[in-house]
């Protein structure tokens, strides 16, 4: 099962963020997406070429952020949407992360 095929699990605290090797290793399953720190956050810039497609974008990841309870961090303006990950109940990151930036991907190959 590919990474944007799965769903967040509530991390309810009390487990270790993802080690640096594991996070390479799922981060090689979401292109464009780059590692933060010593593998504390993943962040990936997308462009548009207008506000309005940024804003339906933004949209569409709070709708999907609502559905899965793992949201992100976004930064947005005119041609361009940031978005950052990371599990706050564990300080770093966890495969949750990785799924949602799976799906964050598809999101934009479909827009």
């Amino acid at each position: 099962m590919t990474l944007k095929d799965k769903s967040c699990v509530p991390c309810r605290g009390g487990v270790p963020p993802l080690e640096a090797a594991a996070a390479r290793r799922l981060l090689a399953e979401v292109p464009g997406w780059q590692i933060e720190g010593p593998a504390a956050r993943i962040r990936r810039r997308f462009t548009f070429k207008d506000y309005r497609s940024v804003v339906e974008f933004v949209n569409r990841i709070a709708e999907m952020a609502e559905t899965e309870q793992h949201h992100p961090d976004i930064g947005f303006g005119w041609g361009y949407a940031e978005v950052v990950f990371f599990t706050h109940k564990i300080a770093g990151l966890h495969e949750n992360d990785f799924i949602m930036a799976a799906k964050v991907n598809a999101l934009f190959e479909a827009a």
